[in-house]
């Protein structure tokens, strides 16, 4: 299990749904405007009305009700939204809601480091982002992370050991400072590092000995299309693309859809419905069509990930190698409550360019390999190679 700052769930998204980074937290405006919002933050801020006899008329109910009798609407909309069984519904404060829509925008308040839970319980250090007060303090990849702010964290899950380092539990603002205690080898020590507000890197691109290109995708925030259409164009013609989206839990499926038009030219990425309300979704025309491509996917690829992998196989643009994707395909939109909190509440689901529903079900790869992915993604490209 391994987790980084930028990508887990504030506290309260925990209790409920781990909900990470999904496609229904992008379509803020669709049920108002009936387009996809441009920029996910100025979007927050029109968070629709509840619609008449609805899932989320109930929750917003239950929070006016509460707020006239003195009590908590966000605790109340809470109880409703458990109660309602909606597995992808979630409650944020306003300042949660405020952060996680600046976490799509690629950008978070941490201090640098991603860590993996080892099997003997302890957290180990897996990578410290360039730059951040992590590296200004000399930790590395390796070394054990002993307790966080005088908290022991072995045996704790990763999730909440990236919540200490953020300070979600107080809401810590950039600046602040949390206290690490470390290990390397024999060697023990703390460091008191200031929290900074960093940019995630979810793009990276990469290029095997055969000449492939391997474009990870770690999530769908804020430019991500741009940087693989980059890529796409700067990839030699001959050996092909690998489209690695294992792991990757969605995003904003704006940057989804325009990740879909670097490798398509326009026509349809996904089909969805807003209580009832038919929409669809199409790619820009113009992206490449030629370069030989393969999609990776695992049980980790989900939501936004799951949309794109779903356009790309349907429309014959890429095999897909790997495992059964996730099957999160449903859509949710925020209501916003009376104390300015924001209930996100699941009213419908996509569908992929064939019709193929993904909610519960997954997306099937071409070829089903859980060991050595890559390389036979390889071996797929070769084939593909001499074909065209």
């Amino acid at each position: 299990m391994s987790g980084c700052d930028p990508f887990c769930p504030p506290r309260r998204l925990r209790r409920g749904a781990a909900l990470t980074l999904v496609f229904a937290s992008v379509l803020v405006a669709g049920a108002a405007t009936g387009a996809l919002p441009g920029d996910r933050r100025g979007a927050s801020e029109q968070a629709r009305p509840a619609a008449p006899g609805s899932h989320s008329e109930a929750v917003t109910r239950a929070a006016e009700e509460a707020m006239a009798d003195g009590k908590s609407p966000l605790e109340a909309a809470e109880r409703a939204v458990s109660r309602s069984g909606d597995r992808w519904a979630a409650v944020y404060s306003e300042g949660e809601y405020e952060e996680f829509t600046e976490s799509l925008d690629g950008q978070y308040t941490g201090v640098g480091l991603e860590a993996r839970r080892e099997r003997d319980g302890g957290i180990e250090v897996t990578k410290v982002r360039s730059g951040s007060p992590a590296a200004g303090a000399g930790i590395r990849a390796g070394d054990r992370l002993r307790s966080v702010d005088g908290r022991p964290v072995d045996g704790r899950p990763v999730t909440e050991v990236v919540s200490l380092l953020r300070g979600d539990a107080t809401d810590a603002p950039a600046g602040t400072t949390v206290r690490l205690s470390l290990e390397r080898g024999t060697r023990a020590w703390t460091e008191t590092l200031r929290r900074a507000r960093l940019s995630t890197d979810p793009v990276t691109v990469r290029t095997l000995a055969g000449g492939v290109t391997v474009i990870r995708i770690a999530a769908f925030t804020k430019g991500v299309g741009d940087a693989v259409r980059t890529a796409v164009r700067d990839a030699p013609a001959g050996a092909g693309i690998v489209l690695d989206l294992r792991g990757n839990s969605g995003g904003l499926v704006t940057e989804a859809v325009s990740t879909a038009s670097a490798f398509l030219d326009g026509g349809l990425v996904a089909t969805y419905d807003v209580d009832g309300d038919q929409r669809a979704l199409h790619a820009e025309p113009g992206g490449d069509t030629t370069k030989p491509l393969v999609t990776l996917v695992d049980g980790g690829t989900m939501s936004a990930a799951e949309l794109l992998t779903g356009a790309l196989q349907d429309r014959g643009r890429a095999v897909v190698v790997g495992t059964r994707t996730f099957g999160k395909g449903s859509v949710q939109m925020p209501s916003r409550l009376p104390d300015g909190s924001v209930a996100e509440l699941t009213v419908g689901h996509y569908r992929t360019p064939s019709g193929h529903t993904v909610d519960g079900t997954g997306i099937t790869p071409d070829l089903e390999t859980g060991r050595r992915a890559l390389e036979q993604a390889e071996t797929v490209l070769s084939g593909l190679g001499d074909s065209r």
